[in-house]
């Protein structure tokens, strides 16, 4: 089955160059605009955006994994709680939430009387959990961290991670030679890999200088440069599933900017290393 949906994939025509990009940009605007006031709003709106973004992404993972029978429900249900447990409880409610997905998953396989494919339906599910529903939750416990840090990381993050997509797409176009990961991503390159580093290195570095007063400029640098590396891990960890699953895009929400998971398969990420920044780090106030 993935052959085959490599081969759909492989003949569907491909994007002009400009056209492509200009889609991209007239999507990313106003999912920027929605998301900075989101970020600003933080609290219970914050929460419940963290939960809908994870849903929309596991439901995404579980149809490419279709062949694998993951039971999406005890996917949603646990991110939903993990985001939720990070919002009224702590860490450890969190961890006990995403805990609970063993035997859930265990439970709904007795359910629907599923006999053979155990370990493959138990990892398709649990990868959505650990991979998409605990990084959103992680996500909730930063934004909650006080004095305006929680606020100012996710800022940070978010700037960093897609200013340097931005970047490593135009100057892989520009002046890619050398492909970074054939094998898992037939399009990324190194140089692009390189402009993208800087450019979320320089984003964050800035944002700092410019608008956290608290973050102290060697911190900002250090933040930034783990973004830079961290960032296209994310992204390169998404393309190794999408192969393994013989798609091109995990889906269609964002228009030409693919599914939510490409979108947001970078931060996914990265905001687990904003979050070890802002609780390890000292931040003067």
């Amino acid at each position: 089955m993935p052959a085959a949906r490599r081969a759909r994939s492989a003949s569907r025509p491909g994007r002009p160059a400009g056209s492509d990009f200009l889609a991209r940009l007239l999507v990313a605007v106003p999912a920027a605009v929605v998301a900075v006031a989101f970020v600003d709003l933080g609290g219970i709106g914050w929460t419940l955006l963290m939960a809908i973004l994870a849903c929309a992404c596991l439901a995404e993972l579980y149809r490419m994994l279709s062949a694998w029978r993951p039971v999406p429900m005890v996917g949603f249900a646990v991110a939903v709680g993990m985001c939720m447990a990070a919002h009224y409880g702590s860490v450890n409610d969190v961890m006990g939430a995403a805990l609970a997905s063993l035997p859930l998953v265990f439970l709904a396989m007795l359910w629907r009387g599923q006999g053979e494919g155990a370990a493959a339906t138990i990892g398709a599910t649990l990868l959505g959990v650990l991979w998409i529903g605990l990084p959103f939750a992680v996500a909730v416990l930063l934004r909650q961290i006080p004095d305006g840090v929680g606020k100012g990381i996710v800022i940070d993050i978010a700037v960093g991670t897609f200013v340097g997509d931005t970047a490593a797409y135009i100057g892989g176009r520009l002046f890619g030679r050398h492909l970074l990961a054939p094998a898992i991503s037939p399009k990324k390159t190194i140089e692009g890999l390189g402009i993208g580093a800087l450019a979320a290195t320089v984003a964050i570095v800035v944002a700092g200088l410019y608008q956290q007063a608290w973050l102290p400029h060697a911190t900002a640098l250090l933040l930034g440069i783990a973004v830079a590396i961290i960032a296209p891990l994310g992204d390169l960890f998404e393309s190794l599933i999408k192969r393994d699953a013989g798609v091109k895009d995990a889906g269609v929400l964002f228009g030409a900017h693919g599914g939510a998971l490409d979108r947001l398969d970078a931060v996914i990420f990265t905001v687990v290393v904003g979050y070890f920044f802002a609780i390890h780090i000292p931040l003067p106030h």
